[in-house]
C-alpha cells in the first residue's frame, strides 16, 4: 500500500493553510488551502530525484531541473 503524499514543498516547506468556507447564510465549515505542488525531477544533494515542489519555487528558479 502506497503512503499518502504530504502536501509540503520540498524546497521552501510551504504547507496547507486553513480557513473557513462561508455559505450565503454565513455558516462556517472548515476547509484547507493546499499549495500548488508539482512532481518534478530536480537535482537535490547532487543527484536527480523526484520531488514535490510548489509552483512559486519553480517560477522563481529556486530548483535545478534534471533533464
Amino acid at each position: 500500500m502506497r503512503g499518502r503524499m504530504s502536501k509540503v514543498c520540498a524546497i521552501c516547506g510551504k504547507k496547507p493553510g486553513f480557513g473557513n468556507n462561508r455559505s450565503h447564510s454565513m455558516v462556517a465549515t472548515k476547509r484547507r488551502f493546499n499549495p500548488n505542488l508539482q512532481r518534478v525531477r530536480v537535482i537535490l544533494e547532487g543527484h536527480p530525484t523526484r520531488a514535490y515542489v510548489c509552483t512559486r519555487c519553480l517560477k522563481a528558479g529556486k530548483v535545478k531541473k534534471a533533464l
